[in-house]
């Protein structure tokens, strides 16, 4: 029976409870007069008799009036529910308004037979009925809903106004069981907030081991990126899945559903502190411009796109080789923005012919080129295949660009490019040189933007982490000291766009990564936020295996940005300029014959000679 109200419409469960309140309103007037009176049943003759018969229109007039106070107030919203502070004020409100209301009445109409003192009993009444009677619904179907639905056991980190706020909506969900609060504030510990016991930092192990604690929240809005990733660093070393709400002043304010709740973003985890872009330098080269990008499915291309579109561009020509993500991209750009022209070109960029009348029949402006073969394994494998797409591809854009004297052309490079040890690495400075070459008698103004890992992408070790944590491990870590630079894809998307707006030609820029990041702590982050306990030399008796499986082919232990140290400043705080060595257009068009040749023969001795005579620390594996 409980399951069937709990499951009924939310407007059937609101005409009950309003339904409840009318007879409750009527009871209380009732016993307001017993009060007063001091009668409980009417006998022949009595003053409760006499008040009663000459004032009845009172047992109507004062719930007439107070629902629609409760209505108004918000009462039945989110009915059963919704409890806790909000509701005891706006009870209080709409009885005392009765009140005033219904004594006013009295005076007007001068109903000197009823007893003053009944309206003050009445609001005292109507107050503990309807407070008492939510509370006590809410108990009951509370905790039975939480022991037949098998929520999960969860801790609010923070029992400030946004937690106690989350423990109400948390009372709706199916998913999560509060039991305890969390709180740094000395004030606050060992206090009651919403029937929940306030402890300290210390006491999370036992809630984990007396309650059996699965799921941790953190509540603390104003926690910024540093003191976030300081905190996390200590929750991970408690076996609990930590989560975190989207906004939390959204959920207070309505706008977010409890069902919002995610893990703990990777973000959160290094803790690098992002800087807001400049918004001229986001739309110069964009706004009422048409926009090529190509890779417009790829991890980086596709956040481009989304970025791209909302600068207001005059159209958006997306160009993939893989028609699923073509398609993909294309539909959710049209949902973004559906004033803005978007043109899908099924191409590849070495295709010369099909990219020139893709950019000429689309009049392009500005190409962001981020088609790419990235996977380093899989290019160490495939060299003369990884050769030919990044470089025949990136020179074929470039030639086109300069040819048809469009205004600018980014190339999407990588950190990998810096004395690479890999093919695909060696490819991308590879690119770089073309563009630089170009650059040196042109009208467009070539650019490059050099950056490490993007959090999430397609083949970084983040998703893989996730779906190796889900599947209960291993956890794979090529090496105990492999490090990485770390950036989220839309910053690194962001930079990108600024950095080509301040390109004067030929410039090498290199965003500011922060700092390296040892893969196995990330590892071991993971892990512990998901829940789960690692197994290693210390831990026996854990959930999720670290496995060491030894560089890959062509991997390096870490990755850098720079060639040499010539390096300055530029308008943005985040991105720097490299000054770099370049090759002139003569050695490039010979190095552009040597591998279509190198290609034709599939003779990767050639390639390899090649990437050491001009990739500046290139180390042949």
């Amino acid at each position: 029976m409980l399951n069937k109200f709990q499951n009924i419409d939310r407007l059937y469960k609101s005409a009950i409870m309003l339904c409840v309140d009318f007879v409750l309103l009527c009871l209380a007037v009732y016993f307001s007069f017993a009060l007063r009176l001091g009668e409980i049943w009417p006998s022949a003759g009595s003053d409760f008799l006499f008040y009663i018969s000459r004032s009845a229109w009172i047992f109507l007039v004062l719930p007439i009036i107070t629902i629609p106070l409760f209505i108004r107030l918000g009462l039945y919203k989110a009915v059963l529910q919704y409890m806790g502070v909000k509701v005891i004020f706006a009870t209080f409100q709409a009885t005392t308004i009765s009140c005033l209301i219904v004594g006013f009445l009295m005076m007007f109409f001068r109903e000197s037979d009823l007893p003053r003192s009944v309206l003050p009993i009445f609001w005292f009444i109507t107050n503990i009925f309807i407070i008492t009677i939510r509370f006590l619904f809410q108990g009951v179907l509370y905790s039975w809903d939480t022991k037949i639905k098998s929520r999960k056991p969860t801790i609010i980190y923070g029992a400030g106004n946004a937690g106690v706020q989350l423990v109400e909506n948390l009372k709706k969900s199916s998913d999560y069981a509060p039991i305890a609060f969390i709180d740094d504030d000395i004030k606050k510990q060992g206090t009651i907030l919403n029937f929940l016991q306030v402890y300290q930092f210390d006491y999370i192990q036992e809630l984990i081991k007396k309650k059996n604690a699965k799921v941790l929240l953190l509540a603390i809005p104003s926690l910024n990126v540093q003191k976030r990733k300081k905190l996390l660093t200590k929750l991970s070393s408690f076996p609990i899945e930590v989560s975190v709400l989207p906004s939390l002043e959204n959920i207070i304010d309505g706008k977010v559903s409890i069902d919002n709740i995610k893990n703990v973003d990777v973000v959160d985890i290094l803790g690098r502190s992002s800087v807001l872009p400049k918004k001229d330098l986001l739309k110069q080269n964009i706004q009422s411009k048409n926009i090529l990008i190509t890779g417009a499915g790829g991890s980086i291309g596709s956040e481009l796109s989304r970025q791209i579109i909302n600068l207001e561009p005059n159209k958006v020509v997306i160009l993939d080789n893989s028609e699923y993500n073509l398609y993909s991209i294309k539909l959710e750009l049209e949902a973004i923005c559906q004033k803005i022209d978007v043109i899908p070109a099924l191409c590849t960029v070495t295709n010369f012919s099909q990219l020139k009348n893709t950019i000429l029949n689309n009049e392009v402006d500005t190409i962001f080129h981020a088609a790419a073969y990235k996977h380093v394994p899989l290019v160490e494998l495939n060299p003369i295949a990884g050769i030919y797409n990044n470089v025949i591809g990136t020179y074929n854009v470039a030639k086109i660009a300069n040819d048809l004297g469009l205004e600018r052309m980014v190339l999407i490079s990588t950190d990998k490019a810096v004395r690479p040890t890999n093919v695909m690495g060696a490819s991308k400075r590879m690119s770089e040189l073309v563009l630089q070459a170009f650059s040196e008698k042109s009208d467009c103004c070539f650019s490059m933007v050099r950056f490490g890992n993007v959090l999430d992408s397609a083949g970084s070790v983040v998703p893989l982490f996730r779906k190796q944590i889900k599947n209960g491990g291993p956890v794979t870590v090529t090496h105990k000291d492999i490090t990485r630079y770390f950036m989220s894809i839309p910053e690194a998307s962001q930079l990108v766009i600024q950095a080509g707006s301040m390109a004067k030609g030929g410039d090498v820029f290199v965003l500011d990564m922060g700092e390296p990041v040892k893969i196995v702590d990330l590892a071991y982050k993971m892990i512990y936020l998901s829940g789960f306990t690692p197994i290693d030399k210390n831990s026996k008796d854990g959930d999720i295996m670290i496995k060491y499986t030894g560089l890959r082919p062509g991997e390096k232990l870490y990755e850098e940005l720079l060639i040499g140290d010539n390096v300055v400043s530029s308008e943005h705080p985040m991105i720097m300029r490299a000054i770099e060595n370049k090759i002139n257009m003569k050695d490039l068009t010979e190095c552009i014959s040597i591998i279509k040749d190198a290609r034709d023969r599939q003779d990767v001795e050639i390639i390899k000679k090649l990437l050491l005579k001009y990739v500046d620390g290139y180390v042949s594996n």
